[in-house]
């Protein structure tokens, strides 16, 4: 048996906005992307015989 108060309907249910939730995930791709491509590009670059051996 659920309790239940009848405000399955109320202005407090959850919905997610298509459109929000698209420019949200575009704009943590936008910024996201670049901030991992610069640590990734030298790390690429990066000796990894001398990186083991400088620890």
């Amino acid at each position: 048996m659920k309790a239940t108060d009848g405000a399955s309907d109320s202005a407090f249910a959850f919905a997610l906005p298509p459109l929000q939730l698209a420019v949200v995930a575009l704009v943590g791709l936008a910024v996201g992307a670049p901030a991992g491509l610069c640590p990734a590009r030298r790390a690429a670059r990066l000796d990894v015989l001398r990186a083991i051996a400088t620890e």
